[in-house]
């Protein structure tokens, strides 16, 4: 493996690694307003991401590369309604996304076939990612963001309790 595509797998890790502390953080602030249903899915997210650091640190591992892991910040909980927090969540995918779609382009540069195969399983995954962001925003702009109707949203979203990885 190139060192040039050896890096930025490295970074890849760390962004999935803030990803799964940045949820793991809304999570926690999702328990504060009392949306145990929200704060379930954001934990649920977090162990999504953290699947997403792993697959890259086994690639690399079974590529002959090495792993470096680097201090993660921490995460910034600015959202006071679950509407902005799922809005947050929307936008920070689509800038995984721009980041897998980055990586596949060295992947195609530098003609590392075997990153190629793997992003693809990221890239339909990225997809499913800001889909499920989009609809939760969406039933939230339908319910309203108080009373019964977040209510429900919130019950619904903590019937999450699986990772939905393959």
């Amino acid at each position: 493996m190139k060192s040039k595509v050896e890096a930025a797998v490295n970074e890849q890790i760390q962004i999935e690694f803030q990803a799964a502390y940045q949820y793991l953080a809304m999570s926690a602030r999702f328990e504060e307003l009392n949306l145990k249903g929200a704060a379930q899915w954001m934990r649920v997210q977090w162990q999504e991401e953290t699947v997403h650091a792993m697959k890259f640190f086994d690639f690399l591992i079974r590529r002959g590369g090495q792993p470096r892991l680097k201090p993660l910040t921490e995460p910034k909980v600015t959202f006071k309604t679950a509407l902005e927090a799922f809005e947050q969540t929307l936008s920070h995918e689509e800038r995984v996304t721009k980041y897998i779609h980055d990586l596949y382009d060295l992947a195609v540069s530098e003609r590392d076939y075997p990153l190629q195969t793997v992003l693809h399983w990221f890239i339909d995954e990225q997809v499913e990612e800001e889909e499920a962001a989009e609809e939760i925003i969406q039933s939230i702009k339908l319910a309203g963001e108080s009373g019964e109707g977040l209510f429900l949203v919130d019950r619904e979203l903590g019937q999450r309790t699986d990772m939905e990885e393959e």
